[in-house]
């Protein structure tokens, strides 16, 4: 955002200065914590559940922020700072991004999905950044706080931007697309994830379809051609919808070949001809999510060489199938969330590995979260996969129960220091382990405490 004075500020949130100095400049961007607050920022003093931000405005204010929000004051602001009082510092928030948002001239393309979010995002940044200055959404920034940030983060010199929406209640898209505007929209798949929330899949599909309905005349949607939710989303939308698939789409993949490290597969693309690419991760949803970025990247001009080299150079976000050696063992690092839908992909993937010296394919898993009444039929579901697909399955931590018995009573380990000692016993050079579960079930603990990383 660029430098603003209080009165500024305050003006565009409907509010006025309450105390301290309105001419103040603020120049140093926006945020919502002290511990990485950049000097000359605005703070917001945001509320939640276990902590009240108006505690921590006078602590902003003495690490050097120009501007507070918050919702209570006490006293007098310094003669360098000032203090703006609004009825809900969440919305003011949403409000001075929404603003910003206007002022700035760039193409946006808003990402969701009830998986794939953050590997798409980084796919379609590395393919976009081929050719223009790219806004993109840094870490998990991508819910109600998180967009607002990314926007207000965003410079007049970026010239596309690649913004993850993520949700888990109903009614929380379309305010993030209010505030996006944009006019390039990828929906990843619709699964399960948050059901406990949402109730069902079709809620799920009316929730992610807000950023359908967000979409301009002139807008475009990027969707997997196998999406069940196809003609659901096309009714839905003023957009044009394009497909891409797995060897079906204007923007498909053939001849596809995995490794433990890597996938290469044709890039096709309807009138554009094809192109080998090399895919830096394995995977077949691997290859759709990197699909719907060059989608993207096709339809703002980027060539399909360029696409291809873009895709080849992508670095995913931590914990996305990363992987690493360890004492001759391949370790892969799929652990920054689940839902039956990424469980799902996860076992396929490491099925589809090929194997040399008769290494074996373990899967260590852990529970699913936020499925409330489906998460007992969901666990045995991922269990009952994993054993069919000849996978030597390893359950840890409470509420992983129904996995180790889906997989015809596999090991369950309760703690993840017995899972850790049973590793290092089993685990040989040449296996491959693959390591995933919800936030909440911490498996990355099992496997950096078996595996460290050099």
């Amino acid at each position: 955002m660029k430098p603003l004075t209080a009165q500024q500020i305050a003006e565009i949130l409907g509010a006025s200065v309450a105390s301290g100095n309105p001419a103040v400049i603020a120049s140093g961007g926006v945020s919502t914590d002290t511990r990485k607050l950049p000097q000359g920022a605005v703070f917001f003093a945001l509320r939640g559940e276990f902590f009240d931000g108006d505690a921590f405005a006078k602590t902003a204010i003495e690490a050097g922020a120009a501007v507070v929000v918050v919702q209570h004051w006490d006293g007098e602001a310094p003669a360098g700072a000032a203090v703006i009082k609004v009825p809900d510092t969440l919305r003011s928030l949403q409000r001075l991004a929404h603003w910003w948002r206007k002022q700035l001239d760039l193409s946006v393309v808003a990402i969701t999905g009830s998986n794939g979010k953050t590997s798409t995002k980084d796919f379609t940044t590395a393919v976009l950044s081929r050719k223009f200055r790219v806004s993109a959404t840094r870490g998990n920034l991508n819910n109600h706080i998180g967009v607002p940030l990314t926007v207000l983060a965003t410079t007049p010199a970026d010239e596309v931007a690649v913004w993850e929406m993520g949700m888990n209640h109903s009614g929380e898209i379309a305010p993030l697309c209010e505030i996006a505007r944009p006019k390039y929209g990828v929906i990843t798949n619709i699964g399960t994830a948050h059901i406990e929330f949402l109730g069902s899949r079709d809620a799920i599909a009316e929730e992610k379809g807000m950023l359908a309905r967000a979409l301009p005349s002139d807008g475009l949607l990027f969707i997997p051609a196998t999406c069940d939710y196809n003609e659901y989303l096309r009714q839905r939308t003023k957009g044009t919808i394009i497909p891409v698939g797995n060897g079906r789409g204007l923007v498909r993949a053939e001849d596809l070949h995995f490794n433990t490290d890597h996938t290469v597969f044709n890039l096709v693309i309807e009138g554009e001809g094809s192109v080998e690419v090399t895919l830096p991760v394995p995977g077949k949803h691997m290859v759709t999510n990197a699909l719907l970025a060059a989608g993207v990247g096709w339809k703002l001009g980027v060539p399909i060489t360029e696409i291809a080299a873009g895709l080849a150079s992508a670095k995913l976000t931590e914990g996305r199938l990363n992987r690493y050696q360890s004492h001759g063992v391949t370790v892969i690092d799929d652990t920054y969330n689940a839902n039956p839908e990424s469980m799902a992909a996860a076992i396929e993937t490491l099925a589809d590995m090929p194997m040399q010296n008769h290494g074996r394919r373990i899967i260590v898993l852990g529970r699913m979260g936020e499925l409330g009444v489906h998460a007992p039929a969901a666990h045995l579901r991922t269990g009952e996969l994993a054993a069919a697909r000849g996978l030597t399955v390893i359950a840890v931590g409470e509420g992983a129960e129904g996995i180790a018995q889906g997989a015809n009573d596999a090991p369950f380990f309760p703690v993840f220091e017995d899972a850790s000692a049973w590793l290092s016993r089993e685990a040989k050079p040449g296996d491959v382990v693959l390591f995933k579960g919800s936030r909440a079930a911490t498996v990355e603990k099992v496997m950096n405490s078996t595996f460290p990383r050099d």
